[in-house]
């Protein structure tokens, strides 16, 4: 019986070629690696001319060139197809293999890209990369030089590679995810090692400079009241009251030191009367408030409090704007911050690579986000305004 599955002989080659996938599959987890090995293996292995794999983007709504033997190598994350465009969008959108034997040009699925060289190439493959589950991760071509006609044999076990693929795929990306929440918890770590050396500083300087000053003062008054009380009573009582000033001048001060830490507003009021306040305080523009009161562990509200009260320092100082909105609600699953401005807006990314350093702006803002496992977006963009939204989950994540 002949088997002419992609040029292989018989049905021993087609498992060599699989253990050979799986080989390769096995060798690492840095996910560019695995797709362009096995581009290369598929090639190789199947005397096909071109191998490309499109990955599915987070975003479920485009394909991105992950993998491709060379030349093409170098087109590798240029090349984007929305799904549903082209084979593989097609392929993407169906979830169903195509096979092209020639003709290309005459099939409403093919689009041509300049940059692939179609005109090249006769006949072409196309299946879905697709999980155990079902899960859609990306789609794979072969394409030859030469007319060829791929069988439904040939179509399965390219299904098969993709299959195995898919798993391999997504464990790359687990692992990747994994080692970027590792690294990102170090450098959260050292982040607020340094916060921590910060309020120190502030602290001890504000108790060297201030603080322990007036105390010292408030003794020098105090020791001339006493000796002056039996033989001046009326200087005595001056002294009393400058101690008496200095006394509550200390008071305050140590109040306003200790409010760095947390805003004692949180304690009288709770977090929604507090947000109310602080947009009360902010002299323009004028912040409309549209809060819920809701009951948080005492961390949680000093973050939400104190990137409220970044992002409408940063909507006074840079938006330019007419109207501004502070919302706090809650869903089932998590509390939800909104800062809204009407101003002139500014390129979001732009904005965030160009963040301060730690404990200021979007990056400060971005790192108590994350030190809550929240989600810190930033929609904005020239001319239209900003919106900024903390999503604070209400169970902790895993």
């Amino acid at each position: 019986m002949n088997r002419s599955r992609l040029g292989l002989a018989d049905a021993d080659s087609e498992v060599r070629l699989l253990s050979r996938v799986i080989e390769t599959l096995s060798a690492g987890l840095d996910l560019d690696e695995v797709v362009q090995g096995v581009a290369a293996l598929i090639t190789d292995t199947t005397h096909t001319d071109i191998c490309f794999v499109h990955l599915l983007e987070s975003s479920g709504q485009r394909l991105q060139l992950r993998g491709a033997t060379p030349p093409f190598d170098q087109q590798v994350r240029r090349i984007g197809l929305s799904v549903g465009e082209g084979v593989a969008g097609w392929v993407a959108a169906h979830g169903e293999p195509v096979v092209i034997t020639d003709n290309k040009l005459d099939d409403p699925r093919y689009r041509y890209i300049p940059e692939l060289r179609g005109q090249d190439f006769t006949s072409m493959a196309s299946v879905p990369i697709v999980t155990r589950p079902g899960q859609l991760v990306g789609v794979l071509n072969v394409h030859t030089r030469d007319r060829r006609e791929f069988t439904t044999a040939d179509v399965e076990l390219l299904g098969s590679v993709a299959g195995l693929m898919a798993g391999a795929i997504e464990n790359a990306r687990l692992h990747r995810h994994i080692a970027e929440r590792e690294e990102a918890m170090e450098r959260f770590a050292e982040q607020i090692v340094q916060l921590q050396e910060t309020e120190r500083r502030r602290l001890a300087g504000e108790i060297h400079d201030g603080i322990s000053q007036r105390i010292v003062s408030l003794s020098f008054h105090l020791s001339a009241a006493a000796d002056a009380v039996q033989t001046n009573p009326a200087l005595a009582a001056q002294q009393i009251a400058a101690a008496q000033d200095l006394a509550s001048a200390t008071l305050e001060e140590t109040r306003l030191a200790v409010a760095g830490l947390r805003p004692p507003v949180l304690d009288d009021l709770g977090l929604a009367a507090s947000l109310e306040s602080l947009a009360r305080s902010i002299p323009e523009p004028s912040v409309a408030v549209d809060t819920v009161a809701i009951q948080l562990p005492e961390h949680v509200e000093t973050a939400i409090y104190r990137i409220a009260q970044e992002a409408l320092q940063n909507v006074m100082k840079h938006a330019e704007a007419g109207r501004s909105l502070l919302r706090l609600r809650t869903t089932r699953h998590a509390v939800v911050l909104e800062v809204s401005d009407d101003g002139k807006g500014c390129d979001a990314a732009y904005a965030t690579e160009k963040a301060g350093p730690v404990g200021y702006g979007l990056s400060g803002m971005q790192q108590r986000a994350e030190l809550l496992g929240a989600r810190l977006t930033v929609d904005s963009a020239p001319g239209r305004g900003t919106r900024l939204r903390l999503t604070v989950p209400l169970t902790p994540t895993r």
